[in-house]
């Protein structure tokens, strides 16, 4: 086949710097409260597929021509906001690359290199492949100039694959469907490091992580099924997008989660995406709408997202003591500076703030009544929260599972004992609230004060998968709900109050304890103890573990909702006005449970001061949530050096200190990795 190259050198074109692309707006879309974030830089094209960035900041798209004529298609250079023909007579151009002044693309059953004038030429022909390739499709290359190539296969029995060539144009196979069963259609690739990469694919919307050595998948994240591209930054952001939909997203780095980056109409077939780093701007051409855009990455939150690290880790708390499943850690408020750990088993420990500690006290022990079985383990003493005047009034509240009854949860108070501070009266209780759950799972369990004075109670859905009653949604069961109690008066036939202001009293048939709903099984929910805010940890079932910002008669969204995505057969597909989204998120594919925890307030730690601390149950990994309430956007998700698992639960001493438990019966907290200052925390 002969070519024709274009008269347009290399190196000439015009760099687009971010006043230029200003200059090409022809559409524009925009990103919530942060000005235009999707700019058109070129229209008329004819099947755009992918595009790459020269060295010298050139922009080059492949495109196809008339579907199914061969030598219809080219590779075009966008200059000022014109596409100026730079190699024709290329069959099927679909991946392309830039590289030390040169272009490779991947067509059909071959691979082309493009020098600067334009002129094409054969650097992996098919014969070169270990096996016949059947559809070339996307290209990555790394710093030593060797290529990647996706090979997608097509429905009559030939296997999808990924090859290796090097810099001579040998190449190897990496993996195929016969390596790797899971690979349906490879699609999109992109180096993550010199050992992986990432690789979207087309069929099963999976994005596996491909390990170059041996081509053994793991899988990345799901959910973008008809997938065309990949693109990911310095900071490890992964960009998707998806031809079938037009939508494009960026993943966090840490959570997967995906923020949708293109608006209703900006794109009808996104392709083969690339980044332009210098501008800070992600390049998607649309085949069917026939151009080329820029989404300005720094209009969206997401992308800022702080996912770095902290120079903090876990390290032992209390080391001479060891406890039998501690669920909760807490003080009085009384000043005393005393710790209290819950046993899940039904024993309280009491003992001083002292790292020396070297035994405790049992402050209460009501094992005889608490039902917990290995088996069954979400049962058992669950909550402790001691009365706001517990100085003088002695009160606390424990919520536990009752041996008397199958499946049942109580709620009582206590007092401790007049002449033994250290010991509460075990023929104290007076229960105030018993409910029976259907299963033995999902059973909430936190008790927690609010600045207001009153008792919030979290009560997990009832159990089983799929909240098969519907308790979330049904303000007539205090299942799946946060409740809110007065526990210093009483209403006729209760042992408590229900506040007044409570949002749900005064409505027919509902429930006036529930303060917030349409919750899974809520693990753990703490207040802010500087601003007041309600943090809440939801665990969730299929695909996504959520943390909430609990307001007074807020539904969020369980079982419609999972996380920010719709849940089963009669899930709500877009978010609606009645239901709160999360304030954050993360795939099943990083963590399985979340473990909720505190705002960080204590003094030791400048570093995650106003950070919301949170783990998961299954991975051990601990992170630093940062939120602007004001503002509603997540500032940053951050990393903390450990890797304990399984963390059971969190807690607060009466300084602020922040803690965690572990299965192991160990407490840990926190540290700098660094002795830094102690006022700022700067190194």
């Amino acid at each position: 086949m002969s070519f024709s190259p274009a008269p347009l050198r290399f190196r000439p074109i015009a760099t687009f710097a971010l006043a230029g692309v200003a200059a090409l707006l022809l559409v524009s879309s925009t990103a919530a409260g942060d000005g235009p974030a999707v700019t058109r830089l070129a229209e008329g094209l004819q099947n755009p597929e992918s595009v790459a960035v020269g060295d010298d900041g050139t922009v080059y798209v492949s495109t196809i021509g008339k579907f199914g004529a061969d030598g219809d298609g080219e590779i075009v250079a966008i200059k000022d906001g014109e596409p100026v023909s730079f190699t024709k007579g290329l069959d099927d151009p679909k991946g392309l690359v830039a590289f030390k002044e040169r272009l490779f693309v991947a067509d059909k059953q071959r691979v082309w290199r493009i020098d600067g004038e334009g002129r094409a030429e054969v650097f992996a022909a098919a014969d070169a492949f270990p096996r016949p390739p059947t559809f070339l499709n996307d290209l990555a290359v790394d710093e030593q100039g060797t290529l990647y190539v996706s090979d997608t296969g097509d429905l009559e029995g030939h296997l999808g694959a990924v090859f290796r060539i090097d810099g001579e144009g040998a190449v190897t196979l990496i993996t195929d469907s016969q390596i790797a069963p899971a690979l349906q259609g490879p699609n999109g690739l992109v180096l993550e490091d010199s050992e992986h990469l990432l690789l979207l694919d087309f069929i099963s919307g999976a994005i596996q992580r491909v390990d170059v050595s041996d081509g053994t998948l793991t899988r990345f994240a799901t959910e973008y099924k008809g997938g065309d591209g990949l693109a990911l930054d310095a900071n490890g952001k992964l960009y998707v997008s998806e031809w079938t939909t037009g939508r494009v997203f960026v993943l966090g780095k840490e959570s997967r989660a995906p923020t949708l980056l293109s608006g209703e109409g900006d794109f009808q077939s996104a392709a083969d995406i690339c980044l332009d780093a210098a501008n800070q701007r992600l390049l998607v051409p649309d085949m069917a709408g026939g151009t080329l855009s820029a989404i300005q990455l720094d209009a969206f939150p997401a992308v800022r997202l702080d996912e770095t690290p902290l120079p903090v880790h876990a390290e032992r708390a209390f080391p001479q003591l060891e406890f039998n499943r501690p669920v909760v850690l807490t003080h009085a408020g009384d000043g005393a500076n005393r710790v209290f750990v819950a046993s899940q088993l039904g024993k309280v420990h009491v003992f001083p703030n002292k790292q020396t500690a070297s035994k405790t006290e049992i402050f209460l022990d009501i094992e005889d009544r608490v039902r917990y079985k290995e088996t069954e383990n979400e049962e058992g003493f669950l909550g402790l929260a001691f009365h706001p005047k517990f100085k003088t009034n002695g009160e606390f509240f424990v919520f536990y599972t009752t041996t008397d009854a199958p499946h049942t949860s109580v709620i009582s108070r206590f007092r401790v004992d007049k002449k033994n501070p250290n010991r509460a009266d075990p023929k104290s209780e007076q229960e105030l609230l018993r409910l029976q759950r259907p299963f033995w799972n999902h059973d909430g369990g936190t008790l927690a004060f609010g600045p207001d004075g009153y008792l919030y109670i979290v009560l997990g859905d009832g159990g089983k998968a799929n909240d098969p009653f519907g308790n979330g949604q049904n303000l007539r069961t205090l299942l799946g709900k946060v409740l809110r109690i007065d526990v210093d008066h009483k209403d006729q036939g209760k042992s408590y109050a229900i506040p007044n202001d409570n949002p749900f009293l005064d409505y027919p048939r509902a429930r006036g304890e529930i303060w917030a709903y349409g919750l899974r099984n809520v693990w753990r929910l703490a207040f802010d103890r500087q601003t007041g805010a309600c943090w809440a940890a939801d665990v969730g079932q299929d695909l996504w573990e959520e943390v909430d910002l609990i307001v007074r008669g807020g539904n969020y969204g369980w079982n419609l909702r999972e996380g920010g995505h719709p849940f089963g057969i009669g899930g709500v597909q877009d978010p609606r006005e009645d239901l709160i989204e999360p304030i954050f998120e993360y795939h099943h594919d990083v963590g399985k449970s979340i473990t909720g925890g505190f705002v960080y307030r204590g003094k030791r730690l400048p570093r995650l001061a106003g950070a919301y601390l949170y783990a998961d149950y299954v991975t051990g990994k601990l992170h630093a949530l940062r939120y602007d309430e004001e503002r509603q956007v997540a500032l940053a998700d951050q990393p903390i050096g450990a890797n304990i698992s399984p963390v059971m639960s969190f807690g607060e001493d009466e300084n602020g200190e922040v803690y965690f438990m572990t299965t192991q019966g160990w407490i840990l907290g926190f540290a700098p990795d660094e002795k830094g200052d102690e006022k700022t925390g700067k190194k």
